[in-house]
């Protein structure tokens, strides 16, 4: 009796030790690093919020997310197997697309761009920067600036270097400037300086933004681990706009000079945007994709010049992780 006792408890002790080797491996097997856009801020509150509240772990995920910034490039850290995911811009994989880059564009947790402009109170709408300056940063003037110039005829005559810093808009009445609905506004407001802001999705602006992007040969080698991905990061983008202390506190870890007040008007501003909840995803759900849409992205991108008619804009993106995800808002 007490051999067959010590047999049993051995053999229990044994399944065990193989159960936690089994597992420790598949959590080394899925280990990830996703990279942010920028510095951590409320507008990448979803994935820190799935990190926190052990959504990625329920999934079989050990993620670790970092912080991009003005001198971090996501894509060449995709591509040289420094991350795994990262966010990005639909322009920006359209484009490595047509170069032969083999990006991939998984889901989209904002349904549009949070691009817009940020105006004194004279201006009234997109259509009235005629005489205006405006500050367009780098990447604005191959992206969203081309669309502006062939919507309202505006000219690069008007254009001038946006440095992210706000003192010329504060001391010129007669200038305009590239700005995010959840940062440069609040900045304004702190300032006392009264603000207009236009955000360009309203006038017909096409692309997501924010969306999650990875290689090719992911997607193909893993793509049970890609769909366990999609579903967790959506879920944390869900649990950040009901409830995002666990992400506020992991933003601010991550990045000391983020304030509370900064944090809580960008999450104000993306819930009545509806930025994650809206369009699409109303229907859809949090993350969907539609071919509709990056058609619309890729015409215009054609119509400006900005790529040429023969990329095959389709490669860019799959819904194959959304179509069926139905995490609704």
């Amino acid at each position: 009796m007490r051999f067959g006792k010590l047999l049993g408890a051995a053999a229990r002790i044994g399944m065990a030790a193989l159960a936690f080797a089994a597992g420790s491996a598949a959590q080394a097997e899925d280990k990830l690093v996703v990279l942010t856009t920028w510095f951590a801020q409320a507008e990448h509150g979803g994935l820190y919020q799935a990190a926190a509240t052990g959504i990625y772990k329920k999934h079989g995920l050990d993620v670790t997310v970092k912080s991009g910034g003005p001198q971090v490039n996501g894509v060449q850290l995709l591509l040289a197997g420094q991350a795994d995911f990262i966010m990005n811009y639909d322009f920006a994989v359209l484009q490595g697309v047509e170069r032969g880059l083999p990006l991939v564009t998984i889901c989209a947790p904002f349904q549009f761009d949070l691009q817009g402009v940020m105006t004194h109170e004279d201006v009234k709408s997109l259509a009235g920067l005629k005489d205006k300056t405006i500050l367009v940063a780098g990447t604005g003037t191959t992206y969203w600036w081309p669309w502006l110039k062939a919507k309202y005829g505006y000219t690069d005559a008007q254009m001038r270097p946006y440095t992210f810093n706000l003192q010329p808009f504060f001391a010129d009445p007669n200038i305009a400037q590239q700005a995010f609905v959840s940062s440069e506004p609040y900045q304004a407001q702190q300032k006392g300086v009264k603000a207009n802001f236009f955000l360009l999705a309203d006038d017909g602006y096409p692309p997501y933004t924010q969306a999650m992007t990875t290689t090719q040969k992911t997607v193909a080698e893993r793509p049970e681990m890609v769909a366990r991905f999609v579903k967790a990061t959506v879920e944390g983008w869900k649990s950040f706009m009901e409830n995002p202390a666990p992400a506020i506190e992991e933003i601010k870890k991550a990045n000391p000079n983020m304030t509370d007040g900064q944090i809580a008007y960008g999450i104000q501003k993306m819930r009545e945007m509806k930025v994650v909840t809206g369009g699409d995803a109303a229907k859809l759900g949090i993350g969907t994709m539609t071919d509709e849409r990056w058609k619309k992205t890729f015409d215009f991108m054609v119509a400006a010049g900005l790529l040429k008619p023969t990329t095959d804009y389709k490669k860019a993106y799959t819904l194959q992780f959304v179509k069926d995800l139905n995490v609704m808002p």
